[in-house]
C-alpha cells in the first residue's frame, strides 16, 4: 500500500505521517531542530529552480511571439488579397496594387517559415521545462521528503539513546536503530539519484539550448534580412517541416 501524502514541508512531499516526522517538521520551522545539510547539492537544487523560473519566462515570451506572428501573417494575407482584388478592378493602379500584393505574398511566405522555426523553438523549450526539469524536481521532492524522515528518526534515536538502559528500552533502541538505518539508506540513495539527474539535466540542457538558440538566431536574422533562401535552409538544417497554409492554427510546425 502506498503511504499517504500528509504533509507539505519546504516544497517537499512528506511520505511519513509519524509523530517523529511531524515533530521534526515543526522543529525545523521554528528553528530548533537539527537538519542534515548537503550544501553543494542544495545550491545545485536552488540553481535548478531559479533556472526553471527563467526558462518558464522565456517560454511564455516565446508563446506570445508565436501568437503575434500568427496574427501578423493573417493581416498580411488579408492585405495581399485586398491588393490583388483591387489590382483587377482598378486598371489605372493595376501595377501598383499588383506589386504590393506580391510583396505581401512574399512576406507571408517568409513569415510562415519564421513561425515554423519559432514554434519548434517553443516546443523544445516546453519539453525541457515541463518534462525534463520537472522530472528532476520530482526526484528532488522525494529526496527532500527522505531527508526530513531521516533527520526525524535520527533525532528519535539520539533521544532514546540518552534514556535509561533497561530491558524494555533495549528493545525500543533496536527497533529505532533499524528504522533509522532504513531511512538513512533511502535518503542516501535519493541523494545519489538527485546528483546524477542534475548532472544529466545540465548536459542535456546545454545540448538542447545550443541547438535551439542557433536555430532562433539564424531564422530571425534571415527573416529580417529578407533572405528567403537562408530561412528555408535553416528549417532544412533542423529537420523542420511546415504545415500547409490551411492547417490548424497557431502552429505551422511539423517535426520529422
Amino acid at each position: 500500500m502506498k503511504p499517504a501524502l500528509c504533509l507539505v514541508a519546504m516544497g517537499a512531499l512528506v511520505m511519513d505521517s509519524s509523530p517523529q516526522c511531524t515533530k521534526q517538521l515543526l522543529s525545523e520551522r521554528f528553528g530548533r531542530g537539527s537538519r542534515t545539510v548537503d550544501l553543494e547539492l542544495e545550491l545545485q537544487i536552488e540553481l535548478l529552480r531559479e533556472t526553471k523560473r527563467k526558462y518558464e519566462s522565456v517560454l511564455q515570451l516565446g508563446r506570445a511571439l508565436t501568437a503575434h506572428l500568427y496574427s501578423l501573417l493573417q493581416t498580411q494575407h488579408a492585405l495581399g488579397d485586398a491588393f490583388a482584388d483591387l489590382s483587377q478592378k482598378s486598371p489605372e493602379l493595376q501595377e501598383e496594387f499588383g506589386y504590393n500584393a506580391e510583396t505581401q505574398k512574399l512576406l507571408c511566405k517568409n513569415g510562415e517559415t519564421l513561425l515554423g522555426a519559432v514554434n519548434f523553438f517553443v516546443s523544445s523549450i516546453n519539453t525541457l521545462v515541463t518534462k525534463t526539469m520537472e522530472d528532476t524536481l520530482m526526484t528532488v521532492k522525494q529526496y527532500e521528503a527522505a531527508r526530513l524522515e531521516y533527520d526525524a528518526y535520527r533525532t528519535d534515536l539520539e533521544e532514546l539513546s540518552l534514556g535509561p538502559r533497561d530491558a524494555g528500552m533495549r528493545g525500543r533502541l533496536e527497533s529505532a536503530q533499524a528504522t533509522f538505518q532504513a531511512h538513512r539508506d533511502k535518503y542516501e540513495k535519493l541523494r545519489g539519484d538527485v546528483a546524477i539527474k542534475l548532472k544529466f539535466l545540465e548536459e542535456n540542457k546545454i545540448k538542447v539550448m545550443h541547438k535551439q538558440l542557433l536555430l532562433f538566431h539564424n531564422a530571425v536574422s534571415a527573416y529580417f534580412a529578407g533572405n528567403q533562401k537562408q530561412l528555408e535552409q535553416t528549417l532544412q538544417q533542423f529537420n523542420i517541416k511546415l504545415r500547409p497554409p490551411g492547417a490548424e492554427k497557431p502552429s505551422w510546425l511539423e517535426e520529422q
